[in-house]
């Protein structure tokens, strides 16, 4: 049984058709990127997945179940998490506490601030091995604020595995990154695990072709084409419409 699917989403902003018809897979450990040219619909399809948005028409389902009309939070709680591509941290709190405040929020009883989670020791051994798995523990007493840009992005990435998720969306996750920063993220997005599929919105090609099984290009809110990384890179569709040349945005085509 397919882990997400989706059912021919569309998206109107008034007179705008931002996202027609859109259908799609994904199987349980899945690598999926979407690519395409800025305004193709990418970022309001995963709205439309996580719930930020709701469709104009058509269904989303998820371990089976029609979540169409489900919350953000309830959608966390079923195993669907998201990191975004501007950075969404709280820049003066320190590393930790940005890990800790991201896992009780997924615990039950997250309102209740009777409970100091800095004591709390289950919470603050969770914390430190999802900050070891992105190189960030040495760091945990610093404040966002005087990271490095490619250092709050590993954190951007690891505070959505603390609700352990079954699919993980990411969008854009090396932006802004130098190449050995992009390298160092498609290394920890590559080793994060058969249980953890992987749907990723991305420009760098050298990210999507280091991490993605499968390819989709989107243009004007449709489906172009999809396929392997093979397929995708000997695609001159994939060339004329994304591209306009052989290299990428970021990367090397």
């Amino acid at each position: 049984m397919a882990l997400l699917e989706t059912n021919r989403i569309f998206v109107h902003f008034g007179g705008l058709a931002a996202v027609k018809g859109l259908s799609l897979s994904i199987e349980p450990g899945e690598r999926v990127a979407l690519i395409g040219p800025n305004g193709a619909g990418k970022t309001t399809f995963f709205n439309v997945l996580t719930g930020q948005i709701r469709p104009s028409s058509g269904s989303v389902h998820f371990k089976g179940m029609d979540i169409t009309n489900h919350s953000v939070y309830a959608r966390t709680h079923m195993g669907m998490a998201r990191s975004f591509q501007i950075t969404s941290l709280f820049p003066n709190l320190s590393v930790m506490v940005n890990v800790l405040i991201a896992l009780q929020g997924i615990r039950r009883g997250r309102y209740d601030l009777r409970r100091y989670f800095l004591k709390d020791k289950e919470l603050v051994a969770i914390a430190q091995e999802l900050l070891e798995s992105v190189a960030l523990w040495d760091l945990r007493d610093e404040k966002v604020s005087s990271l490095a840009y490619g250092q709050q992005r590993k954190l951007e990435i690891a505070l959505p595995l603390a609700s352990s998720p079954d699919l993980l969306l990411l969008d854009e996750p090396s932006c802004g990154l130098t190449p050995a920063e992009s390298s160092d993220i498609t290394s920890r997005i590559r080793d994060l695990g058969p249980k953890i599929t992987v749907l990723m919105i991305a420009h760098d090609m050298d990210l999507v072709f280091g991490v993605a099984e499968r390819v989709i290009l989107l243009h004007y809110g449709e489906i172009a084409c999809e396929g392997t990384c093979e397929e995708i890179r000997a695609n001159q569709m994939v060339k004329e419409i994304y591209m306009g040349s052989r290299k990428s945005v970021t990367g090397t085509w």
